[in-house]
C-alpha cells in the first residue's frame, strides 16, 4: 500500500500530546471527598464500567488516527506488464543425407548443425519455428510452433538414414515454403542448410526460390563443408561403414541464386565456429520486435479507513452514553 499524500501522516504525532494530557489528568485525579481509608473500596467487586472506563478515549484516538490515514489517501498498487511481440515465422530446412555424417565438423556435420540450430531456437523468444528435413525426399519434422521445448525434442530425434538418401534441395525448400504459405506473420524466413548438390526430387531449387519470392519469404542458405576433401562415410566390400577422403562438393552457385532471388543471403560454413557465427548473424538480421510496457494500477482505499473511523466513533459514543453514562 502507498499513500498519495504521505506528508499528512505527520498529523499522527499530534495524538501524542493528547495521550500525554489524558494520562496527566488521570494521575492528578479529581477527588472531591476525603475519606480516612480506601480499603473497603478496593475489596468491592469490579463491574464492566471499571474495565471500560478508558475505552472512549482509546476509541476516540484510534478514530482520529484512522481519519489521518484516510486523509493521506492510501492506495493499493498492482504492477502489470504488457508484452507486444511482432514475431517472425521461421522454417529450418535441414539436409540429413549420408554425406552429412562427414567428420570435417565435430562430431560430424549433422550433429554440429543440430547443436547450433538448437541454440538458435532457444534464442528466438516470441517466434514460431518449424523444422523440415530432406535427403532424397523431404518431410516436415515439426510444423510452426512457439513451443521451444517440443521443437528441441523433435530436433534431437533427427537422424541420417531415416529417409532415402540423396540431396533434394528443391523439395526441401518447397516443403518449407508450403508450411509458411498460410502464415500471417509480417516476416517469413527459411534457413536452408545443405552440404551437397541437388541430385534428387521433382522440384528444381531455383523454381522453388521463385515460389518463395512470390510468397514474400526470405531464404537464407548455408553450405556446410570444409574446402578440399573430408572424411566421408562409405560402405566397404564387407558391408561395413568406413570413412574415406571424398571431395567436398557444394552447389554454391544455386544456393547463392536462391538467396539472391528471395532477398536473403548465402553463407559458407567450413567448421563449427563458422557455422555458429552464421546462425548468430542470421539471429541479428532477423530480430523480432518485442515491446514491453510496465504500468501500475492504483486503487483508492481511503473509503474503508473512513468507514473504520466512523465505526470507532460510533462504538465510543455507545460506550460513553449507554455503559458509562453518569447517574444524575
Amino acid at each position: 500500500m502507498t499513500f498519495h499524500n504521505p506528508h499528512l501522516l505527520w498529523l499522527l504525532t499530534l495524538l501524542l500530546p493528547a495521550a500525554g494530557y489524558y494520562l496527566y489528568r488521570l494521575r492528578k485525579g479529581g477527588a472531591a471527598l476525603r475519606i480516612s481509608s480506601v480499603a473497603g473500596v478496593l475489596k468491592a467487586p469490579r463491574t464492566v464500567r471499571y474495565y471500560l472506563r478508558h475505552a472512549p478515549f482509546v476509541l476516540r484516538m484510534a478514530a482520529l488516527a484512522t481519519l489521518v490515514v484516510a486523509l493521506a489517501r492510501p492506495q493499493s498498487t498492482e504492477q502489470n506488464t504488457r508484452t507486444n511481440t511482432d514475431g517472425i515465422d521461421i522454417m529450418l530446412a535441414l539436409d540429413v543425407s549420408g554425406s552429412m555424417l562427414a567428420r570435417d565438423f565435430r562430431p560430424d556435420r549433422l550433429e554440429a548443425a543440430k547443436e547450433v540450430a538448437g541454440s538458435f531456437i532457444s534464442d528466438r523468444y516470441g517466434d514460431r519455428i518449424g523444422l523440415v528435413v530432406f535427403a532424397g525426399e523431404a518431410f516436415t519434422q515439426s510444423p510452426l510452433t512457439a513451443d521451444q521445448s517440443t521443437l528441441l525434442t523433435l530436433l534431437g530425434r533427427v537422424r541420417s538414414g531415416l529417409i532415402e538418401d540423396g540431396t533434394a534441395i528443391g523439395n526441401g525448400l518447397a516443403t518449407a515454403i508450403n508450411r509458411l504459405r498460410e502464415s500471417d506473420a509480417k516476416s517469413k524466413v527459411i534457413i536452408l542448410l545443405t552440404d551437397g548438390v541437388n541430385n534428387r526430387g521433382e522440384i528444381a531449387p531455383v523454381m522453388a526460390a521463385e515460389i518463395a519470392k512470390e510468397q514474400g519469404i526470405r531464404v537464407y542458405t548455408i553450405g556446410v563443408g570444409s574446402r578440399g576433401t573430408a572424411p566421408t562415410p562409405a560402405i566397404d566390400m564387407f558391408g561395413n561403414m568406413t570413412f574415406v577422403q571424398a571431395k567436398v562438393e557444394i552447389d554454391e552457385k544455386t544456393l547463392q541464386e536462391i538467396a539472391d532471388a528471395t532477398g536473403g543471403r548465402y553463407f559458407r560454413a567450413t567448421d563449427n565456429e563458422k557455422l555458429r557465427a552464421i546462425y548468430d548473424e542470421i539471429n541479428r538480421l532477423e530480430k523480432s520486435k518485442v515491446e514491453v510496457a510496465d504500468f501500475t494500477t492504483y486503487t483508492e482505499e481511503y473509503l474503508r479507513w473512513v468507514l473504520a473511523a466512523l465505526a470507532l466513533l460510533a462504538a465510543e459514543f455507545l460506550i460513553r452514553t449507554l455503559i458509562l453514562k453518569r447517574i444524575p
